[in-house]
């Protein structure tokens, strides 16, 4: 038997959204009249079929109870994490690299002045909140020591207090523990829980939020020839296999946000797959996190035209993620996508 998927499509935002919302011509995203859909895609390894809402109630009973089922939990309001409104999308996650080597920044804020500098500007920026990482996890680096890691941390995360929301970009759970007795409030763990089998525990045991991100393989091997079955549907019954082994492990809460993972052991169709079909992971109830700031397939499509802070392409897959209902972006330049957000939705609602 055939395993359906739902995708959400044919967004409408803003001012527009709500009138259709009104006129009962579409469906909320997360309870949220400013965006909306009115079109499904039903999605199986084999088929693709595209069909307007009211065409639900005319297919055939075991695929309607599915459909409809998905919808309930598309539609359902999403609850904050914290302080993180998922009614005012999208949040946005500013990146503080404290490495020699990281993809885009590393040795920018290796030092403990400039890493300070740095966080108070992008929380001035307008951060909801800010993920703090001190291991470089770019395609060929290798994992460090939890020494040298937390060595790196302990100083900048001393400084964290009530009102700033710090995100722990970390794979090991002996950071994890550290950094959420110094205020940490949310867990990013690139791995999707892979890395450090003992994770599970720390999470459960503080009781914290945490990103779960799909990666194939480690950073050292993952760009190797990634091969996928289907990226799409691979990375959904990845989430979905993982949402259940958690609440196996006594994980019951649903502060969890999905992360496909833009970059880690996918090649460029598979990043563009991923970015094109993201509403796909509506359907899964739970926030969604899309990490595409300064990436390689920025490079890729611009070709000639690539920069070294990769902001126009930054910024243009931002706006299209936020069509699509990606709750939260992971980005460096947070003043710049704030400013095309702001101005965006200006003008779309007029």
């Amino acid at each position: 038997m055939s395993r359906y998927y739902t995708r959400v499509c044919n967004f409408y935002y803003g001012a527009k959204s709500k009138l259709l919302v009104k006129k009962k011509k579409a469906l909320p995203l997360h309870n949220n009249p400013k965006i909306s859909f009115d079109k499904i895609e039903i999605i199986t390894r084999n088929s693709k079929k595209l069909i307007s809402l009211n065409e639900v109630n005319k297919l055939h009973v075991n695929l309607k109870t599915k459909v409809k089922k998905d919808l309930r939990l598309i539609t359902k309001k999403k609850r904050n994490i914290k302080n993180l409104n998922f009614q005012n999308i999208p949040q946005i996650m500013g990146i503080l690299n404290i490495t020699p080597d990281s993809f885009s920044d590393g040795g920018k804020f290796f030092n403990y002045a400039s890493a300070k500098k740095q966080l108070n500007f992008l929380l001035n920026s307008g951060s909801n909140l800010v993920d703090i990482g001190a291991e470089s996890t770019k395609p060929g680096s290798k994992a460090i020591k939890s020494k040298i890691e937390w060595n790196r941390l302990k100083n900048i995360l001393k400084l964290i207090d009530k009102k700033n929301f710090i995100s722990l970009d970390t794979r090991k759970s002996e950071i994890m523990e550290k950094g959420i007795k110094l205020g940490v409030k949310l867990i990013n763990d690139v791995s999707g829980l892979n890395f450090d089998k003992n994770s599970i525990k720390i999470l459960k045991k503080y009781n914290i939020p945490f990103v779960l991100q799909h990666s194939l393989g480690n950073p050292d091997v993952m760009q190797k020839n990634p091969k996928y079955k289907n990226v799409l549907l691979d990375i959904y019954d990845f989430f979905e296999e993982k949402l259940n082994n958690l609440r196996q492990n006594g994980i019951y809460h649903n502060n969890i946000i999905l992360d496909p993972g833009i970059g880690f052991g996918k090649n460029l169709k598979h990043n563009m797959t991923i970015i094109k079909n993201i509403s796909i992971y509506h359907s899964l109830g739970l926030p969604i996190l899309l990490g595409i700031s300064r990436k390689r397939f920025i490079k890729d499509l611009s070709e000639n035209n690539d920069s070294s802070l990769r902001i126009g392409g930054t910024i243009s897959s931002s706006i299209f993620a936020m069509l699509q209902g990606v709750q939260m972006l992971r980005v460096h330049d947070v003043n710049e996508v704030n400013q095309a957000i702001k101005v965006f939705k200006a003008l779309i609602n007029k």
